[in-house]
């Protein structure tokens, strides 16, 4: 019983978060756990274990009165693309050091899928292809710890990249960085890797810098 609580905690925290950070819930909102409880149809206990997680996360903050959305600014995002800088280049230079054959071919396929929504104009293709793309690369890393702090950043900026791949000049440059950062993986140019990947974050940094505002 313990654990299926706590699985449906996962699927109603993962729900609040998406509607937080799409924008679905505005800034300053307040929700009561009855509220969200009928929205949802679940009961209260995993709605109040959800609501916790995401005060940890500091999306969102508690008081008697319930649940205040608090949400992500647009400097906080920047920080995230700046810690993405400096270290997502190393997850890409470990990944062309040690990805195996199976992992070039997942590399290979996600590009060339990408592609294809690019050309389709397919905006929600293009983006869930894209976090797949940059989950792949972490998690060919081979580093728990990488994966995990930049699975959970790229999930904070799921609003403003998709404000970025809207952008259609940007998301046809975004395949193209990503099929460069795919051939140096695949080839095991580590150095190249780590450069492209930088570059790339660089510019989509950029990008949301001068699209979305406050």
């Amino acid at each position: 019983m313990e654990h299926k609580i706590h699985s449906l905690a996962d699927q109603v925290f993962e729900q609040l978060e998406q509607n937080i950070l799409s924008g679905e819930y505005k800034k300053g909102e307040v929700f009561t756990e009855m509220h969200l409880s009928k929205e949802l149809g679940v009961s209260r206990t995993p709605i109040r274990e959800a609501l916790r997680r995401l005060e940890q996360e500091y999306l969102i903050e508690l008081s008697t009165k319930g649940a205040k959305i608090i949400g992500i600014s647009k400097k906080e995002i920047l920080d995230m693309y700046e810690v993405r800088i400096r270290i997502e280049g190393i997850a890409s230079k470990l990944a062309a050091e040690v990805i195996s054959e199976e992992g070039k071919k997942e590399l290979c396929d996600l590009v060339e899928l990408q592609e294809f929504y690019t050309q389709k104009k397919n905006v929600d293709g293009i983006k869930d292809i894209d976090s797949e793309f940059h989950d792949a690369v972490y998690r060919h890393s081979g580093s728990t710890v990488f994966y995990e702090i930049l699975n959970s950043l790229h999930k904070k900026v799921v609003k403003y990249r998709k404000a970025s791949i809207q952008n259609n000049e940007r998301s046809y440059q975004s395949v193209k960085e990503h099929r460069a950062i795919c051939d140096a993986i695949v080839s095991g140019d580590s150095l190249l890797a780590e450069k492209l990947t930088i570059e790339h974050i660089k510019n989509a940094r950029e990008n949301i810098a001068s699209t979305v505002k406050e």
